[in-house]
């Protein structure tokens, strides 16, 4: 059995690495290859997806997370059909589906309204994709049973959306998606239009369902960690209308590739450091006038990422940080500058002599009292240093 997921990580739940490795080893539900979007803007040539490459499994889920422009909503609108790649292919499974009308692919949308229509019955309204596809009487009811048990909802078949929770009728439109057995179910950023607490809730909703959708693959586009962090089987992280990494959320988090992945999956101390000594996946580090300890991991590919001098960051999440008495062994003294309580946490920032140019911050469970200008300690352990290429 692999390792789990971080046990701080915020609204994440444990995935196995071996149970991911099966998933991907399942045949390709979708696969873009070597996709690119353009557009003309008058004289201009306006790039909206650069060379995307990536295969889904069935029944697996694929985050693709990213800021604003990324890229990721263009994915998600050529499988859909909405726009023409102008480079590149869309197989789902081994059927090239890249010209064909929205119609006539194996696609499962659920906006992010979850919109039903309010005068069907539930029932019709999860039938109405079948229907305009020529479906039988007898097939439509079959096909319709079937994906409200999926998503527990066939108690509710003969009410009407207002007679039904947010949370029913987000599964509506789940089933609505589903009731045509597609290969891929396409979500794209979902949940951006609610607020924190429906947001939350929404979000549970889909974990619960996931485990339901069988061979169906999920593809799923947020610029929210929490989500991606919480759904994912892998993260595919999208920069500047690139992909740029891709792997599970275990080792995006554990391992950053880059300072832009350790930024986008949480709040990062990304700490200036020349590497030193390397020896197996460990190394020392030069960090102002200190030398610290770090994992030092390979690359993807098993070789070597790490020269003796050679520039890069010291990774530590805020609730690693160990918050000391000054005067405990081998703690780094520093200065309290700001204290913020969180409810959970008290988020300290933290100026450290003679290790950083910048501010730390660092996490302490619960309400803790740190006057503005205390002397405290810092321990940064070995296990929870990454070091993290420089991309930035």
């Amino acid at each position: 059995m692999g390792r789990q997921l971080h046990t701080n990580q915020p609204d994440a739940e444990p995935i196995a690495a071996d149970s991911v490795a099966e998933a991907v080893s399942r045949p390709p539900a979708v696969t873009f290859a070597s996709l690119s979007v353009t557009y003309r803007r008058g004289r201009a040539t306006i790039t909206a997806l650069a060379d995307f490459t990536l295969r889904v499994a069935a029944g697996e889920t694929v985050v693709l997370l990213g800021p604003d422009g990324a890229g990721k909503s263009t994915v998600a609108k050529a499988l859909a059909g909405m726009v023409q790649p102008s480079r590149g292919r869309i197989l789902l499974g081994d059927r090239d589906v890249t010209d064909l009308p929205p119609a006539n692919r194996s696609v499962g949308i659920v906006s992010n309204s979850f919109a039903v229509f309010p005068n069907m019955r539930v029932a019709d309204n999860v039938a109405v994709a079948l229907k305009a596809r020529g479906y039988r009487r007898a097939e439509v009811a079959a096909r319709v049973d079937e994906a409200l048990d999926i998503v527990g909802m066939r108690s509710c078949a003969k009410l009407l959306p207002r007679e039904l929770s947010g949370a029913q009728q987000r599964r509506v439109a789940i089933a609505s998606a589903l009731v045509v057995k597609p290969a891929v179910l396409l979500l794209d950023e979902p949940l951006a239009a609610l607020d924190a607490r429906s947001r939350h809730s929404a979000l549970t909703e889909l974990r619960q369902l996931r485990t339901a959708f069988g061979e169906t693959a999920m593809l799923y586009t947020t610029q929210d960690r929490h989500e991606a962090l919480a759904l994912a089987d892998r993260i595919a992280i999208m920069r500047e209308t690139r992909l740029v990494d891709v792997d599970t959320a275990e080792r995006l988090w554990d391992q950053p590739p880059s300072s832009f992945a350790a930024t986008l999956l949480g709040a990062a101390n990304l700490i200036a450091c020349t590497v030193g000594r390397v020896y197996g996946n460990s190394a020392l580090v030069a960090v102002g006038d200190r030398m610290l300890s770090a994992l030092a991991h390979p690359s993807s590919t098993g070789a070597p990422r790490w020269a003796p001098g050679s520039p890069a960051y010291l990774c530590i999440r805020p609730h690693d940080i160990d918050v000391c008495s000054p005067t405990d062994s081998g703690a780094l003294p520093a200065r309290v500058t700001d204290s913020v309580w969180r409810g959970t946490v008290t988020r300290l920032t933290l100026a450290v002599d003679g290790i950083a140019a910048q501010p730390l911050r660092a996490d302490v469970t619960g309400r803790a009292i740190y006057l503005v200008g205390a002397r405290v300690g810092v321990k940064l352990p070995p296990a929870s240093c990454a070091l993290v290429e420089r991309d930035d």
